[in-house]
């Protein structure tokens, strides 16, 4: 966990990496509570079995499970001090180049892009690079823009 004192810390940090989580497993529990939440069955997601014979040799992880990931990501990956609160903002472009197996570990690295002055805070567009242990391409790229208040 990278710590920051305050949020004027971050603006000669732009366009460089601040900071890199914690591993996540996404195991089968996990893929099948996201699967249940979101109503996305399909079995290359659900069906152990049938998924051993499909094209990846296992079931994999929803690409918006990686997504949703980012938030657990943030919390281990760095921190301002100072901000009181942080609220997600949206996301720009987004990207899921490679599979998530069964199993797999992964965490986020970020690198800031952009820190906007807004009232009461700033803006930050981040990238965020969801990697896989042992994989050769990166299962997600995001941009995720968030607002930290004071």
């Amino acid at each position: 966990m990278r710590m920051f004192e305050k949020l004027e810390d971050l603006l000669p940090l732009v366009g460089q990496e601040i900071g890199v989580s914690d591993w996540i497993v996404a195991d089968q529990p996990r893929i099948q509570a996201f699967a249940d939440a979101t109503e996305d069955q399909q079995w290359i997601h659900t069906d152990p079995a049938r998924a051993a014979a499909g094209p990846f040799g296992s079931t994999i992880a929803h690409g918006f499970l990686t997504l949703s990931l980012l938030p657990r990501f943030y919390e281990t990956a760095f921190r301002v001090r100072e901000t009181r609160m942080g609220l997600n903002y949206g996301l720009d472009r987004v990207r899921f180049p490679a599979p998530v197996p069964v199993g797999s570990r992964l965490r986020g690295r970020f690198v800031l892009r952009r820190l906007e002055a807004v009232e009461g805070g700033v803006q930050m567009m981040v990238e965020v690079t969801v990697e896989r242990e042992g994989g050769g391409k990166p299962v997600c790229i995001a941009e995720s823009l968030t607002r930290q208040y004071r």
